[in-house]
């Protein structure tokens, strides 16, 4: 990808951790690697940083072939656990008109027994709210998360999926971050969750105050991206790209912004490379296309 050596010369002594789910997304095209914390790791490594990830596959074909696409792509699966029982995790993918995913995620499958690991000290972490829908899982993800040093950026990808958050969910999960990204569809559910009022930057603004957060982030598909940090503010109109699908643009965008952060970037420097990542992502099938 054009740049990318770019953010090789920036970001290759950044340790990034991300935690929660890893599964297969099963796309009408054939199935692709996937899960947003999955997907941020790769997307991280791939511009440059050390990048982990702490997940749990079953005992089963699929589970074995998603440690070997990991090793493929340079990836550490040290933090991958394997369950003797649940099943590796799968979510149907339906491509629509506009090259939006809609997901239909299955239940009770490996990456909801994540265990947490012993060692977590990284530059920054990467979790999200699906990750923490089942009880075992959401204990072991807070659990790392707040072993990361004081100094660590703590990212929440809200990453709000069918009917698995809750209030409980989002509120704790953004009392441990120091930054958040959300998009234009989940900002309108915290709004109405928190009482937020005003507009959009209202709005973030006030989710940054309450909770301390350090930066925010909020993408707007197709129409760009919007950051707050330090008080300053960074609007992108977005990159027009013929798209062939946008799974996983999201967590690139969230790989480029965490770098760009971690480097100590000016905001608006940082918004353009992660708009350019995203949307290079957007004209690849799949979630994790190869940067070439």
């Amino acid at each position: 990808m054009e740049g990318a050596q770019n953010d090789l010369e920036t970001s290759m002594s950044a340790r990034i951790l991300a935690i929660g789910e890893i599964l297969w997304d099963l796309l009408p095209s054939g199935k692709q690697l996937g899960g947003a914390p999955a997907n941020f790791a790769y997307h991280a490594h791939a511009l440059g940083a050390r990048a982990r990830l702490i997940s749990r596959v079953g005992n089963d074909p699929l589970g074995h072939e998603i440690l070997d696409r990991l090793r493929s792509l340079g990836l550490p699966t040290d933090g991958v656990g394997v369950d003797p029982a649940a099943p590796t995790g799968t979510v149907s993918v339906e491509v629509m008109s506009d090259g939006q995913p809609k997901f239909i995620i299955h239940e009770d499958v490996a990456w909801d027994r994540l265990e947490p690991v012993a060692e977590v000290e990284a530059d920054a972490i990467c979790f999200g709210s699906l990750g923490q829908r089942c009880p075992a899982a959401r204990r072991a993800i807070r659990d790392v998360v707040a072993a990361m040093p004081d100094a660590a950026l703590r990212v929440f990808d809200i990453n709000l999926r069918q009917s698995f958050y809750s209030r409980e969910i989002i509120q704790s999960s953004l009392e441990l971050a120091s930054a958040l990204k959300l998009n234009d569809a989940e900002l309108p559910v915290l709004a109405a969750m928190f009482g937020l009022t005003g507009d959009t930057r209202n709005q973030l603004s006030a989710l940054s105050e309450r909770f301390a957060l350090r930066a925010a982030a909020l993408t707007r598909g197709a129409a760009g991206s919007l950051l707050l940090a330090d008080g300053i503010w960074s609007e992108h109109p977005g990159i027009r790209v013929k798209v062939v699908d946008a799974v996983g643009a999201g967590d690139a965008f969230t790989a480029a912004w965490t770098l760009g952060l971690l480097a100590g970037h000016a905001l608006d420097a940082i918004n353009q490379r992660a708009n350019e990542v995203a949307a290079f992502v957007c004209t690849q099938p799949g979630a994790t296309p190869d940067y070439g």
